[in-house]
């Protein structure tokens, strides 16, 4: 906070801090929350392993080859893909902390086999690109606020408006580019 500022001043600029952090979290949460729910929709409605999306059969296989056990391998017989898959989105989203662009997008793809969702984050007078960026420097003023207290800069009301809006929308997209990708594969709705 600035000094010189008046007692309010100070205490709303806390209070827009305190909302650019949990707006981040709700932005995290959503992402973390909407693979869950995809993934086990994908799992109970796929017909077979065959239908996976490369990027995931990928995953997977990454994922085994950390496994030393000499028969790791035989956990992917029969139905036991499904529980790699599944595990291997518990190891990922404790490691989710920070919901920029770039993790997004790792995170889509390497759980659902979803490459680029980031490309329907734009609306007239947005860009994909612009989007991203934007997500980024806000995601970015988080992390200066939680963990040295403050950010660079002021954090004003409008800026917190500017957040929450720009979230929604992203979620909005989101949510779209996920229910598309995953009746794609399985051909059932995912709502």
């Amino acid at each position: 906070m600035r000094s010189g500022g008046t007692l309010r001043a100070q205490q709303l600029e806390v209070l827009y801090r305190s909302a650019v952090v949990l707006i981040t979290a709700i932005w995290e949460a959503y992402c973390e929350d909407i693979t869950a729910e995809a993934l086990e929709h994908l799992l109970e409605n796929i017909r077979s392993s065959a239908d996976l999306p490369t990027e995931m059969k990928k995953a997977a296989l990454h994922h085994l080859k950390d496994d030393k056990h000499e028969l790791a391998a035989w956990r992917l017989s029969d139905d036991g893909w499904k529980e790699v898959t599944r595990g291997r989105l518990q190891t990922i989203l404790p490691v989710f902390h920070t919901p920029k662009s770039e993790n997004v997008e790792k995170l889509m793809r390497d759980t659902l086999g979803l490459k680029g969702v980031s490309e329907v984050w734009k609306w007239p007078g947005m860009s994909a690109a612009r989007a991203r960026g934007k997500l980024d420097r806000y995601v970015t003023l988080r992390g200066a606020i939680a963990h040295r207290g403050r950010g660079a800069s002021t954090c004003t009301k409008a800026q917190v408006e500017d957040y929450y809006k720009h979230v929604r929308r992203l979620a909005s997209k989101t949510g779209g580019r996920i229910r598309r990708h995953i009746k794609s594969i399985t051909g059932t709705e995912l709502w």
